[in-house]
């Protein structure tokens, strides 16, 4: 194996384990919150607290990659996820055992604060883990070769992210609550081990000015004269914070109107997720014969079925099935934006216009998650709480129709530019 293969598969792996991470805790930061409320609300907080950052934090975060070694601050990052999930498993093992969970309000408020605060450390590490990694890839294959890196990297990561990751989270969880929060601390070690491991410097081109504001300034201006890029990062904003409203809905729905448990639910997200690992690897050949424009405007029009189904499905098996389809197309969408993201950005300014791109994209993602609990709440006053609790599916099929028809023609056209 030649070094840039190796270093390639390092990265690889430790990227497989981080998401092995986050797939436990994709499951148990929002299981765990239903352990202590039943409140929609509430419970969307704990994931909230995960994905807020990328709103915050974003930004920071592309100046920082494009002024420091990248390999270097994913090492700081992951050590810093580790340390918090091993203060959440001192938490929880101090409060054990739980009280009932109460419909309004929180059994052990002091307990759900910090670990609160804990996932806030954890989403905060992330954003400038992904921005650096994201940022990294270009340097370690051609250009030419992206479509399948990425499709490699994605892959890997959907098999311990939403394949391996929710199921074993579900069974952890399920045999004790503090169980997964220990495990994830273990996988972000690993991946610290892999990483370090890797030879090279990853240290972008310097400006020549480190004032921060013209940094940023200069991210900004790029992302302002790429049309295209701009329509993709709104795009994946919407649906990231219609796809965020359908999975915390999921949560609940899945445990009072199909009466499923933690192993269950696990289990329906794997499922999905052997769909994405599909997409993963088959999106280079989908790109190749439909085209990007093609291929992204199909890949939207999917979503909006998909959550269409995901509101009409009548049990456990169809909802694992819509999921798995809706997830193949989630990862031929993400390959087109991505790649071409990744082409046509400068590596000196990639962190920033990455974080820029991000903000737009990921920063919608809390935003989707609160506005599922309040459709929850008000749909309540309205009909019983089994019909509110489908709510926010079917606004999120409704949404991306309408995101389909209006994002059909600029798509074609900033694609069959760029091809040009």
């Amino acid at each position: 194996m030649t070094e840039p293969s190796r270093r390639l598969a390092t990265f690889i792996a430790a990227s497989g384990f981080t998401n092995l991470a986050d797939g436990i805790a994709l499951v148990v930061w929002a299981w765990l919150a239903t352990l202590l409320t039943r409140d929609p609300i509430f419970v969307a907080l704990m994931p909230v607290a995960v994905r807020l950052p990328w709103f915050v934090f974003a930004l920071p975060a592309g100046i920082v990659t494009d002024r420091v070694d990248r390999r270097r601050l994913i090492l700081a990052m992951d050590m810093l996820r580790a340390a918090g999930f091993v203060v959440a498993v001192g938490v929880l093992l101090a409060t054990l055992p739980f009280a009932d969970p109460p419909l309004h309000g929180i059994s052990a408020p002091g307990t759900f604060a910090v670990l609160l605060l804990c996932a806030l450390i954890i989403g905060t590490a992330e954003v400038f883990r992904d921005n650096a990694a994201q940022t990294m890839l270009p340097t370690l294959v051609p250009h030419d070769r992206l479509e399948v890196a990425n499709g490699r990297l994605w892959s890997v990561e959907l098999i311990g992210n939403a394949l391996l990751g929710p199921a074993l989270g579900a069974f952890l969880i399920a045999a004790a609550v503090w169980l997964p929060f220990a495990v994830n601390a273990a996988a972000y070690v690993v991946a610290v081990l892999l990483v370090m491991q890797m030879t090279g410097t990853f240290r972008p081109a310097q400006s020549a000015t480190r004032n921060w504001r013209r940094e940023l300034g200069e991210g900004l201006s790029f992302l302002r004269d790429a049309p295209l890029l701009r329509l993709l990062a709104v795009i994946t904003g919407v649906w990231n914070l219609l796809h965020q409203m359908v999975v915390i809905a999921l949560v609940l729905h899945v445990q009072e109107n199909f009466g499923l448990g933690a192993r269950a639910y696990g289990l329906i997200l794997a499922a999905g997720a052997v769909g994405g690992i599909l997409g993963g690897l088959l999106a280079d050949r989908v790109v190749r014969a439909l085209g990007p424009g093609r291929s992204a405007q199909w890949m939207t029009l999917a979503s909006a079925v998909a959550f269409a189904g995901v509101a009409v499905a009548p049990g456990g098996w169809t909802l694992a099935a819509i999921l798995a389809a809706f997830e193949f197309t989630g990862l031929v969408w993400n390959t087109v934006s991505v790649s071409y993201r990744q082409r046509v950005i400068p590596d000196a300014l990639l962190g920033r216009v990455n974080s820029i791109y991000r903000l737009l994209a990921w920063g919608m993602m809390p935003v989707g998650l609160l506005l599922s609990g309040v459709l929850v709440s008000l749909a309540e006053g309205i009909v019983s709480r089994g019909v509110a609790l489908v709510v926010p599916f079917i606004v999120a099929a409704l949404a991306a129709a309408l995101l389909t028809l209006v994002a059909w023609g600029p798509l074609g056209r900033g694609f069959a530019r760029a091809r040009g």
